[in-house]
């Protein structure tokens, strides 16, 4: 589904991510695990538009979209759910998913993906009048993972959505992960949570200083000695 091949990204004159590589197959959930600073970030933002490479290729479906804005990744069937949330504080929840539904393919279906973000994430049918900016830390990342799937990804961009979030509502996000895998999603999950992050992949990257150190299935990373010490802390 998603092939990414030598990518190189820069800021500016500062380079980030070095000849880095990954894919994901239809239905599969894989991980970028790494330390803070590894280029995580990066690799995600890259992959949806958002950075453009400088070397390398991104296909999806066999389509060059190395340098389609994220508007169009969007059209193409891919939706990110950011770091940060990045909400708009000072709309209700109903506004905010109705934001993710902008493409013509998701607002045909816009009724029926409503009542699946609201399945998933019932606290957002009940809220729906709500203040984004007034909702709860965890309420917020439900909110900010409904909206893309609102816009009915193939493929979803999942950046570090344990981030500051109570344990128990980490629980029910990464549920939420495995559901919307199940449902046929791919996903790309990006997570400073590793141990969480490789329970509920089939594949995973190690990322660190910018480059893809090590790969392979989830419980190799899980056992490498490398994950552990780096990432795992144990």
């Amino acid at each position: 589904m998603l092939q990414v091949t030598d990518l190189d990204v820069f800021y500016g004159d500062a380079q980030a991510l070095w000849g880095a590589s990954v894919t994901v197959g239809s239905g599969e959930v894989v991980s970028i695990v790494g330390s803070n600073g590894a280029g995580k970030s990066t690799l995600v933002n890259a992959i949806m538009g958002i950075l453009r490479p400088r070397r390398g290729r991104i296909v999806l479906d066999d389509q060059d979209v190395t340098e389609t804005p994220g508007h169009r990744m969007c059209r193409a069937g891919v939706a990110i759910v950011p770091e940060g949330r990045r909400l708009f504080p000072s709309m209700s929840v109903e506004d905010n998913l109705d934001l993710g539904a902008f493409n013509r393919v998701a607002r045909a279906h816009y009724e029926e993906s409503l009542q699946w973000v609201h399945t998933l994430f019932p606290r957002l049918a009940d809220r729906r009048s709500q203040l984004a900016g007034s909702l709860s830390g965890g309420e917020q990342q439900m909110l900010a993972i409904g909206r893309g799937l609102m816009a009915r990804p193939r493929l979803l961009l999942m950046d570090e959505p344990s981030l500051g979030l109570a344990p128990v509502v980490v629980d029910e996000v990464f549920d939420v992960i495995e559901t919307v895998r199940d449902e046929g999603v791919s996903v790309l999950l990006v997570e400073q949570n590793a141990q969480m992050a490789l329970d509920v992949s089939s594949r995973a990257y190690l990322l660190a200083e910018g480059r893809v150190v090590m790969d392979g299935t989830a419980e190799e990373l899980a056992k490498s000695r490398e994950v552990r010490d780096s990432v795992l802390g144990l």
